[in-house]
């Protein structure tokens, strides 16, 4: 069949050499996307395609008693309906680490919008008309929600037939993974502290909320297999899962990458994928699916609740003597990338401190709640969230500056984890935290003007509530670190293919790999080491498929580190290559081919004393050099399951904020005026770039500070606000002023000396708005988000 319209074309950048690592070159996807003409995966069209439709759940937990079809089949337009039953192959269930998704639901719902059903048909609204037609009769079950619910001797079990390699380490069934650490003795610790202080802390469940809706094109192959254009984040992992359901070897499910629109950790996981593939396998046409936002909430892991339970002590001086924590994590129906985020979870809980006395444990439950998963920083932030609110009630019971407290006990370079795991390249925390405090304040009463108040500076913003009355400032601090890249021993590499040619008289790079692009600038920081390392200015980033080998997945900040490795040593073999055509070639006319130092350059082959011995297009005239090659980070391992030891991350960022509030006490309204940022990088490759990637994740933690929060009725363990209407996100209008302080501290052990990026930020700003909201207004607020109700002490309503 022909391909789709809409489908990625190449895209070739053509600017200056100097365009390389280090520069702020422009993205070329970002004029097509700010014009509307960017091809996102919603986009996507073939001329006789039909239209996919998901029939979910009513109810949180139930047996499924029987389904009736026979209506939905019999409408005009409809060419199949599918339940479990219809599935092609013994394998029915997928998972990124534990297979026990189910793909349409069989016996048994887990969640509420669990799939149950599907149906191709010739329009959308005819597909949407006919799910809505199948029978579903449900015996509803008690509904399992938090931990007492989970782990009572007579629960109910969420799987009951568990034979995943946790199931043998964990207390109860319905808990996912466990994973203590003990290092010292906490008992002797705590009688040597002067002041002790402990937390009870909420987190709520946060929803990516990227812009672009779960969506796909699935077209059917002549040999029998299919060729699916995906909206995802790790497009290996797909075909890993969806290969075996759909009964064909990976070589005849070709997946290539559309246009994403934002991921956040919510495309980590399958969604409409196998169903797509399913429906065109079936009726032999392409099939579309395109979730509406309604669905998408339901189609997706959202980020991990939490229950957080701190104990620390001091001694009188500030220097902590003992970490004594329990995290506990809501993954949800099915284990997604839960034990993952319980392994973040308890190895990042003490935060970037020397602590020598840790007792922690981090666990994650079954429950009905919907399924969480990755999500930026994931389970780093929530750890976050606790310790540095248990930083300032020490420093409040000591009366010490909170920001010397943080800098009197932080990490550096050689501290031991709790793990036991030495960090061993720079880890600036003292110093990321001197730069954010020293940074200009904004003026206070920036509302007043000669006409007035300007509500638009005022808390409650153009809703004009207030007017400045009963408005106060407050001033919080935060610090957190994130481990980068896929830990606990995961064989974490990518892969890269780079040609090397003449066209049009001109040398061309091309880059091939399995990256998705969704949103963090890949393609840009590809092409600008491509420059770098290749002497051209012409580069070409080839669609991300799955026939170039794996890139991993674009999440735990690890795309520039680790296929931004892979393509300069790509470039580095192609570069031997074409200095070695350029010897055979030229070699017999100048000595310096074979005893200089050679390097390509603007076009052109140079000794490192700039004499230039040929243009690039002489010596490969008639020649294409190509290598495909992988990169791999150092090694890892698993923590010990009994003690929580052992070298379980690669490199760790650190991000710190200083976050400035006005609060109107009368009516619980905040306005987050500032939030500052001071973050090592180790080397800024694209420097727009990284300040996007700051800016942006601390925008995502001020979210989850004052407004998002997926809310689950405990009763039925039904979603209570899936749509914008009711889970609110930033807007514009929401976002404060984010100056940055970028430090570059290279880490010798990565590309470039590189760290990754994204995550941090995501981490300390959360925090830090809440330790400025107490400080303006005195209250503990030990939860997020923080509602007016909190901070007013009036209890809303439930309607």
């Amino acid at each position: 069949m022909a391909s789709p319209s809409g489908t990625p074309t190449k895209i070739t950048q053509g600017s200056p050499t100097k365009g390389g690592i280090g520069e702020s070159t422009l993205r070329p996807d970002g004029i097509l996307k700010v014009t509307g003409e960017f091809a996102y995966s919603s986009d996507m069209w073939h001329e006789d395609m039909l239209w996919g439709q998901i029939l979910r759940s009513t109810v949180a937990h139930a047996e499924i008693v029987s389904i009736d079809t026979s209506e939905a089949l019999a409408t005009p337009g409809v060419y199949a309906v599918l339940t479990y039953d219809d599935l092609p192959t013994d394998v029915k269930n997928y998972g990124l680490e534990i297979q026990d998704t189910p793909v349409l639901a069989h016996g048994k719902i887990r969640h509420h919008g669990e799939p149950v059903a599907l149906v191709a048909a010739d329009h959308p609204e005819t597909a949407r008309r006919a799910a809505a037609k199948i029978k579903v009769d449900y015996r509803e079950l008690p509904v399992i929600t938090d931990e007492a619910s989970a782990t009572a001797p007579d629960a109910l079990l969420v799987h009951e037939n568990r034979d995943d390699h946790h199931a043998g380490h964990v207390p109860h069934p319905n808990i996912v993974h466990r994973q203590p650490i003990v290092r010292g003795d906490v008992a002797a610790a705590r009688e040597r502290a002067d002041v002790i202080v402990t937390g009870e802390y909420t987190f709520g469940m946060q929803d990516q909320a990227f812009l672009g809706p779960e969506s796909g094109l699935a077209v059917p192959e002549e040999d029998g297999g299919v060729h699916l254009y995906i909206a995802t984040q790790w497009l290996h992992s797909d075909l890993r899962q969806i290969a075996p359901v759909l009964g064909l070897p990976e070589d005849k499910v070709r997946m290539t990458l559309s246009g994403v629109g934002g991921a956040f950790g919510g495309r980590e996981d399958l969604s409409m994928q196998i169903h797509a593939c399913l429906l065109a396998l079936r009726t032999g046409k392409p099939v579309k699916i395109v979730y509406n936002r309604f669905e998408s909430f339901f189609g997706h892991v959202h980020r991990h609740p939490a229950k957080l339970y701190y104990e620390h002590g001091a001694t009188r001086e500030g220097k902590l003597t003992h970490l004594k924590c329990r995290i506990v994590l809501d993954g949800g129906a099915y284990a997604s990338a839960s034990p993952a985020v319980v392994g973040n979870a308890s190895s990042l809980s003490v935060g970037p401190y020397v602590v020598e006395d840790v007792d922690i444990e981090a666990i994650a439950l079954y429950t009905n709640n919907p399924p969480c998963g990755a999500m930026r920083g994931f389970g780093a932030v929530q750890a976050c969230f606790a310790y540095e609110a248990q930083m300032d009630k020490l420093a409040v019971k000591l009366g010490m500056d909170p920001v010397e407290f943080r800098r009197l006990n932080a990490m550096e370079q050689g501290t031991l984890l709790p793990t036991g795991q030495p960090v061993d390249s720079p880890a600036p925390v003292a110093e990321l935290l001197r730069r954010v405090k020293a940074m200009p304040m904004p003026p206070e009463r920036q509302w007043e003007s000669s006409e007035g108040a300007d509500v638009r500076q005022l808390p409650g913003g153009l809703s004009n509530t207030t007017h400045g009355e009963g408005v106060v400032r407050g001033v919080g601090y935060a610090v957190g670190i994130k481990n980068v890249g896929f830990s606990e021993g995961f064989d974490d590499y990518s892969t890269a293919k780079v040609r090397m040619e003449v066209v049009a008289g001109e040398p061309v790079a091309t880059v091939h790999t399995a990256m998705a692009e969704v949103g963090q600038g890949g393609v840009t920081v590809h092409a600008q080491i491509a420059r770098t390392e290749l002497g051209v200015t012409q580069v070409t980033i080839h669609p991300a498929d799955t026939q170039v080998g794996s890139a991993g997945s674009t999440s735990a900040s690890r795309q520039t580190y680790v296929t931004g490795g892979a393509v300069k040593n790509s470039c580095e073999l192609v570069r031997e290559k074409v200095l070695e055509i350029g010897r055979r070639k030229f070699g017999s006319y100048h000595p310096a081919w074979a005893t200089a130092e050679l390097l390509l350059e603007g076009g052109k082959v140079v000794t490192d004393g700039g004499e230039v011995l040929s243009d690039l297009a002489d010596v490969l005239e008639g020649e294409t050099v190509e290598v495909e090659a992988e990169w791999r980070h150092r090694p890892t391992e698993p923590f010990d399951l009994r003690t929580g030891q052992g070298n379980g991350h690669v490199q760790y960022s650190f991000a710190a904020h200083r976050a400035v509030v006005e609060v109107d006490t009368e009516l619980g309204l905040v306005k987050v005026i500032e939030l500052a940022c001071a973050q090592d990088v180790g080397k800024a490759l694209n420097p727009l770039s990284v300040l996007g990637q700051i800016q942006g994740g601390t925008t995502q933690g001020l979210g989850v500070a004052v407004m998002e929060e997926i809310v689950v009725d405990p009763k039925t363990a039904k979603v209570k606000n899936p749509s914008f209407t009711d889970y609110l996100i930033p807007t514009i209008l929401d976002t404060p002023s984010i100056p940055v302080d970028v430090l570059e501290l290279a880490d010798e052990h990565a590309p470039y000396g590189l760290r990754g990026v994204g995550e941090a930020p995501t981490l300390s700003s959360t925090p830090a708005v809440l330790a400025a909201i107490r400080n303006a207004t005195g209250l503990e607020l030990n939860r997020t988000p923080v509602r007016p109700e909190h901070l007013t002490g009036t209890q809303l309503s439930e309607g």
